[in-house]
């Protein structure tokens, strides 16, 4: 590691501890002027492309569902720590199941199926997008599994 001062090539590391799960802090030394500095260095995984329904390709960005979780959970009671463990969650899958590429439908059932979990109307704004709905019988026909689930589909 090249020291950020004076540019000696020598330095000592002082302190390791992980920031994140897939980072390390390291604190160094540098031999020349003694200096000390932070590094951090994170695990470089590879590039999973998303292939979506027109059969492009394009690089999978986790930021894509944040902004369409954000727009589903918009007041609803759901914490952004939430969010952010059901992303995690979704990307951790990604990695666990894919090497290279991932349908884009994979990622789009996985979000579906743990907003479900989490809050019903966020679900349902969510699923209005993604199922792409044209009308109300769309959304009955969503809700309808719900309902019976609770006993409280009107007959």
């Amino acid at each position: 590691m090249i020291c950020p001062f004076c540019r000696h090539d020598e330095t000592k590391v002082i302190d390791s501890r992980s920031s994140e799960p897939t980072v390390i802090r390291r604190r160094r030394e540098c031999m020349k002027c003694e200096r000390r500095f932070t590094t951090y260095e994170k695990i470089e995984q590879a590039p999973i492309k998303v292939i979506k329904k027109d059969g492009s390709r394009v690089p999978f960005d986790k930021e894509k569902i944040r902004f369409g979780l954000e727009k589903a959970c918009y007041k609803r009671p759901v914490s952004q720590e939430q969010i952010e463990a059901l992303i995690n969650s979704v990307e951790s899958d990604i990695y666990d199941d894919f090497e290279n590429e991932v349908p884009g439908r994979y990622i789009g059932e996985k979000v579906f199926n743990l907003l479900r979990e989490i809050d019903q109307v966020a679900f349902v704004r969510f699923a209005s997008v993604y199922r792409e709905f044209k009308d109300v019988n769309d959304f009955v026909e969503e809700l309808g599994p719900m309902l019976d689930d609770r006993g409280s589909l009107p007959r």
